[in-house]
């Protein structure tokens, strides 16, 4: 769908490209100028400054040295950014739309999103297949980020998740494929709940064959190799990558599931046989598979100190319906009975994935920065909670350019998307950031934005200052209605 979509603007694009080359002298007409940017490339991990942006048509049409562009270019609207840095719009490329009778709710994170600067998301399935899709085919909506989805997920017979395909025999798995091919998925959920893993492998394979992108739970059953070996395009949750370098992986699963073990037990003694050098061998055939991976990290620390953070007082609520925060407390309450044993081992479980992410580095995988936000998954905001992802990845041994490519360029290349999206270039979609300070030097400076571009549309600060103010009042409002 989406090749289609921007097949014409990238054309529009090259036509561009052609008229500021041909010789005369009248300036080439477009629709948008940003000046004096100082222009984040984010593949070479540099700054280009006193640059102009043309714009037209929701393509970017030529990047030139500001002295050029008024020979070169007229435009309907000049936007002066007084030296600041322009970027590609964030993407986050695991959160999850979802709750039965909360659509407006999910529907008013959109806006949350390009408040933060998110300017494409990719939803990872919830129970809310229908609606998301239906917001798709609006894209690009005036104030939401490109949505890419999985549609339903697949899964086994009878599961506890709603919303999905059930599948018990190869043909409901063929079925359940031939349905997704027909919604024109952007990707494949799968997911193991109650799912065998003869059928999880199958699924895996099937889609491949099909030549569609694939996203899953893993059984534990199964080693983190067997499912890329079968054509796993992305292993979702660090958690996955650390289970991957233990000694015992396959026996502690085993134990797992013979009843010896509970699933807390389990990911501890996963954790008490993490070897760096077995970890280095499963992350360097995934590279040789070409498997990325998506940490989702920050909300799986956030869930593993529960015990000790108080979230009250977060300044995110004030965003977030009252009814997606209420499907928090399943994973609060859960928190609540652990023992301390349980509590320790959690947090050791958390220290030891966290060793993952710089030697996901030294293999050479690539990363996919994603947040795991939505409905479900307790204090992991949407919109902001990318700024903390990409931060725990800094903090983790990444460079700053690491942590922005697993957004801005590993995303698109996921999703097929790369000649669209991933730098400020001609040809590519005008979906762009204007930051105070260099993001290549302070990942931080992701949080400081001052205009958010979408599609060529500006929202500058005093429209993003606005929306912040509408999101918080309709909030408000609903916390209100419903004390």
């Amino acid at each position: 769908m989406f090749k289609r979509l921007y097949a014409a603007t990238v054309a529009l694009g090259t036509l561009g490209l052609v008229l500021a080359s041909a010789a005369h002298a009248e300036p080439v007409q477009v629709d948008l100028i940003i000046q004096n940017a100082r222009v984040v490339d984010v593949a070479a991990g540099r700054v280009m400054p006193d640059q102009s942006i043309a714009i037209r048509d929701g393509v970017i049409v030529d990047v030139v040295a500001d002295c050029d562009q008024a020979e070169r270019y007229d435009a309907g609207r000049m936007l002066h950014v007084g030296g600041d840095y322009v970027m590609p719009g964030l993407w986050d490329n695991h959160i999850h739309f979802g709750g039965a009778g909360l659509e407006e709710e999910n529907a008013d994170l959109l806006p949350l999103f390009v408040l933060n600067g998110v300017t494409a998301v990719r939803d990872a399935a919830g129970d809310l297949a229908q609606t998301v899709l239906e917001w798709r085919a609006q894209s690009p909506r005036a104030i939401a980020p490109r949505i890419f989805t999985s549609g339903p997920k697949i899964e086994g017979i009878a599961p506890v998740w709603k919303g999905v395909i059930e599948a018990g025999s190869e043909a409901d798995v063929d079925a359940a494929l031939d349905r997704l091919q027909a919604l024109d998925v952007d990707f494949v959920k799968i997911t193991d709940n109650t799912l065998t893993p003869e059928l999880f492998l199958y699924a895996v394979s099937q889609a491949k064959a099909r030549g569609m992108k694939t996203s899953a739970h893993i059984p534990m059953e199964l080693t983190v190799l067997q499912a890329a070996e079968a054509g796993l395009s992305t292993i979702e949750h660090l958690n996955y990558l650390m289970k991957a370098g233990s000694r015992d992986e396959a026996q502690i699963s085993a134990d797992y599931i013979a009843g010896r073990l509970t699933y807390a037990e389990a990911m501890a003694r996963y954790a008490q046989t993490f070897d760096e050098e077995v970890a280095l061998r499963a992350y360097r055939r995934l590279v040789e598979l070409g498997v990325m991976a998506s940490p989702t990290q920050h909300g799986s620390s956030v869930i593993a100190h529960l015990d000790s953070g108080d979230h009250s007082a977060d300044r995110e609520l004030a965003y977030v319906g009252p009814g997606i925060v209420a499907t928090y407390d399943w994973r609060v309450e859960r928190s609540k009975q652990a023992t301390p044993q349980m509590v320790a081992d959690r947090h050791f479980v958390e220290e030891v994935t966290l060793k993952t992410l710089p030697l996901l580095r030294q293999a050479g995988v690539r990363i996919l920065a994603g947040t795991d936000a939505g409905y479900l998954n307790s204090y992991n905001y949407p919109g902001f909670s990318l700024h903390d992802e990409l931060a725990l990845y800094v903090a983790n041994g990444l460079t700053p350019r690491e942590a922005l490519e697993a957004s801005v360029i590993n995303g698109p290349a996921l999703m097929g998307q790369g000649a669209h999206y991933g730098s400020v270039a001609a040809g590519k979609v005008a979906d762009l950031i204007v930051l105070e300070a260099n993001p290549l030097e302070d990942i931080a400076a992701t949080r400081q934005i001052r205009t958010v571009v979408l599609g060529g549309r500006v929202h500058d600060l005093e429209a993003l200052q606005q929306l912040d103010a509408d999101i918080r009042a309709k909030v408000a409002e609903a916390r209100a209605a419903n004390p």
